[in-house]
């Protein structure tokens, strides 16, 4: 029989911090992907649709290396299929007539609440001269269209979900990394109201330079205001509000959680409350990012003011790129890498969740 003691330690040997008591918000932790095709995996995300969960990364040889596509796998009865490539870089042959392929990088599934299941990624060779492509699926990930080259200028969700707003319309939170000596990191929005087809843009909502954020998440609050957060290179979340439907939003200011310079991902719940996904540690000045471990969950009733909810992994390696989604049966699934070699889901009970203080920016014990 697998007790209370098999549960704690099965936690423990997954490197997530485990609960006793009964109140263990963690329901379940698997793998999607384990070492396979491809060697190193990055960047995942999840969808719900009608019949079920999609999960979807990139992967191949390693990051940048022109062989990354994008891959997919579906939970069909409780088990994950096989993953499969279903999106690539090659490009029609250039002027000598030679095959031209550009690695794939942050696929973003979403599915609207009335059509097909949607996949945004990049392509190109670097996140600086990358664009926009979507394939759409009318079976739940089982078929895709084509690919379709998003409009100059639209990017698509650069690494986190769209919002589907009330008027139908699906606001994509982006960014952009200029091909300045010192790059710009600039967050925008980007809105279409025809399923993908046509498209405005905010422009850039800061310089790039005091701020440089990129990878926003977009929260919903009362009174139709929404807030988006993020990743930046100043070693905190940063954070930026709109009163209109994301049409403006307010300059970039600092968050009350620290980055690490890699990327975050956040909900907004059915009960009202927030919840994002991060490496609790800061940067280091001066140098690429940081540490990406620990993993964290915090929880907020208004977005702004955080408290500690659970840790996902704590040992040495790289945890990074959440994607946190809430369901309709009301649990919470993430998803994100693990060591740059395999793909990790979690879900979670939300209601389980308890909240402790963050003290001066420590994570309580």
């Amino acid at each position: 029989m697998k007790g209370p003691l098999f549960l704690v330690l099965t936690s423990l040997a997954l490197g997530m911090t485990a609960c006793v008591g009964g109140k263990d918000p963690v329901a379940s932790q698997e793998f999607i992907y384990e070492p396979g095709p491809h060697p190193q995996i990055h960047a995942t995300t999840i969808a719900e649709t009608a019949q079920g969960l999609v999960a979807a990364w990139f992967g191949g040889t390693h990051e940048k290396n022109p062989d990354v596509g994008i891959w997919i796998s579906r939970q069909l009865a409780g088990r994950w299929t096989p993953a499969v490539e279903v999106a690539n870089g090659i490009q029609p042959p250039s002027a000598d007539g030679k095959p031209v392929r550009h690695p794939c990088w942050n696929p973003v599934l979403f599915q609207p609440k009335y059509g097909p299941l949607m996949l945004f990624y990049k392509v190109g060779p670097s996140p600086q001269t990358w664009w926009g492509e979507l394939r759409t699926s009318a079976d739940a990930g089982l078929t895709w269209s084509p690919a379709r080259r998003l409009p100059p200028g639209i990017l698509g969700p650069i690494k986190n979900k769209p919002v589907q707003l009330a008027d139908g319309s699906i606001l994509c939170p982006s960014s952009a990394e200029s091909t300045d000596k010192v790059s710009r990191w600039t967050v925008h929005f980007e809105r279409t109201e025809d399923l993908g087809l046509t498209w405005t843009s905010t422009g850039p909502v800061n310089d790039g330079l005091a701020i440089q954020a990129i990878q926003p998440s977009i929260l919903t609050l009362p009174g139709g205001r929404l807030l988006a957060l993020g990743r930046s290179r100043q070693n905190f979340v940063f954070s930026t509000e709109s009163v209109d439907g994301g049409r403006s939003w307010s300059p970039l200011g600092r968050g009350a959680l620290p980055n690490n310079n890699s990327g975050t991902d956040a909900v907004t719940l059915a009960d009202g409350r927030h919840l994002i996904v991060y490496n609790h540690v800061a940067g280091a000045p001066g140098k690429w990012g940081g540490l990406r471990t620990p993993l964290n969950v915090a929880v907020s009733r208004d977005g702004r003011e955080w408290q500690a909810a659970l840790v996902l992994e704590s040992a040495p390696g790289e945890y990074s790129y959440p994607s946190i989604i809430q369901t309709s049966d009301g649990l919470v699934h993430i998803t994100y890498t693990w060591k740059r070699q395999k793909v990790k889901h979690v879900v979670i009970d939300p209601a389980r969740l308890e909240a402790r203080p963050i003290v001066d920016g420590r994570w309580p014990l």
